[in-house]
């Protein structure tokens, strides 16, 4: 385990950006899936092109944040008061998110129903929203994408008070640590070490309900394979921060990275096409294709950003460091914007990929005024970014 130094990583700053900016670019993109997925409102103009995107960016960003999250988690955990911290930084936005966001999300859904029979009444919808968010008291806190903030907490309370534990019992800390580090650092130092990272993966992606990685926004339960998969992703994460001089190397852009990124994901979408129930040996053995494909794409391409962001962005910039501190507050509020936008747009003759542009665009102009103006220099702020002083990012 290498000791911290002093040198800031601030290419961090800006994968953990892009990891909740892509969230944004995401749920854009949704109501122009060619085919009804269960979403708000489906527009007018939809592309063949958008599932290759979802399939893409779903299968990486969500993990991305995990390790980047047990990055952080580990790095910080020693602070005076770390437990209560993160207790309030996630439980109070979770919290208060809900009872904010929920009704303008069960009005969306309601207006998108509208839009799609032709007749939006806003004032009806929003009556409607916030008169059912007190409907089924078992649905309290579920059903918004906040579910990623109890997910979090849920991680940072088991690893921080796992690891107090453990510190107890030297006999069971020595061998484990040293199972680990050894782990750890044959994924980094070797080309193929990023197949141990996918074969667990598409292990548990085989348990999922659905193909590729189910969203746990039903039930506070927390679902099984989803826990696994983002636990080992935060779990990949601490082990990088306590062995932080692998950094670098795990984020080398490797030629062979690069080789199984575009042949896994080629392999990944076209297998995506046979989307289907297991039924007998032929299906099983397509969706086997599919969860090593998807798997190997997912830690390929999370290399890649990694690689990409540190060539990039291991410089201070002033953009990058404002748009990390205000992702986390766009994210908590970008949902509502989306829907409500995406109904906007929904019945414009004007080619989709313009919509979505103005949706993405509109969406985040929207969160940073807001964050600018409501956020930043506020309580909020402090609760969701800590007090304005710059963070040690250290390996």
């Amino acid at each position: 385990m290498s000791n911290p130094s002093q040198q800031r990583l601030y290419y961090l700053d800006a994968v953990r950006a892009l990891a909740l900016l892509l969230g944004v670019i995401f749920h854009a993109s949704l109501s122009f899936m060619p085919m009804f997925i269960g979403w708000a409102v489906m527009d007018i103009s939809t592309s063949s092109a958008v599932p290759v995107f979802v399939l893409i960016s779903h299968c990486f960003r969500m993990v991305l944040f995990f390790l980047i999250a047990g990055f952080f988690t580990r790095m910080t955990q020693y602070r005076s008061g770390y437990i209560a911290s993160r207790l309030k930084r996630l439980g109070i936005p979770f919290i208060l998110g809900w009872f904010a966001l929920r009704p303008l999300l069960l009005s969306g859904w309601i207006m998108g129903s509208q839009s799609m029979q032709g007749d939006v009444a806003i004032d009806e919808g929003l009556m409607q929203g916030f008169s059912q968010l007190f409907d089924d008291s078992t649905a309290w806190f579920t059903g918004t994408h906040l579910w990623f903030l109890y997910y979090l907490l849920m991680f940072t309370v088991v690893a921080v008070i796992g690891h107090q534990l453990l510190s107890q019992v030297p006999r069971l800390k020595q061998p484990l640590t040293q199972f680990a580090d050894a782990g750890i650092a044959t994924i980094c130092n070797a080309w193929w070490g990023i197949f141990l990272l996918a074969l667990p993966c598409a292990v548990i992606l085989w348990f999922m309900q659905n193909w590729g990685i189910d969203t746990p926004d039903k039930t506070l339960t927390p679902d099984w394979p989803v826990t696994a998969l983002y636990g080992l992703s935060f779990m990949v994460g601490w082990l990088l921060q306590r062995n932080s001089h692998l950094l670098i190397t795990f984020s080398r852009l490797r030629w062979q990275t690069v080789v199984l990124a575009v042949v896994a994901t080629a392999a990944c979408v076209w297998v995506a096409r046979h989307e289907g129930y297991v039924v007998d040996m032929r299906s099983a053995l397509v969706k086997v294709a599919f969860v090593c494909s998807y798997a190997l794409m997912m830690w390929t391409i999370i290399v890649l950003v990694l690689g990409l962001c540190r060539r990039a962005f291991s410089q201070p910039r002033r953009w990058v460091s404002y748009l990390s501190d205000a992702s986390y507050w766009l994210y908590l509020v970008h949902l509502p914007v989306v829907i409500w936008l995406q109904i906007a747009v929904a019945e414009l003759a004007l080619f989709w990929w313009l919509k979505w542009l103005m949706i993405c665009l509109g969406t985040i102009a929207i969160s940073l005024l807001l964050y600018h103006t409501l956020v930043r220099s506020t309580c909020i702020g402090e609760l969701l970014n800590g007090k304005r002083k710059s963070q040690v990012l250290t390996h």
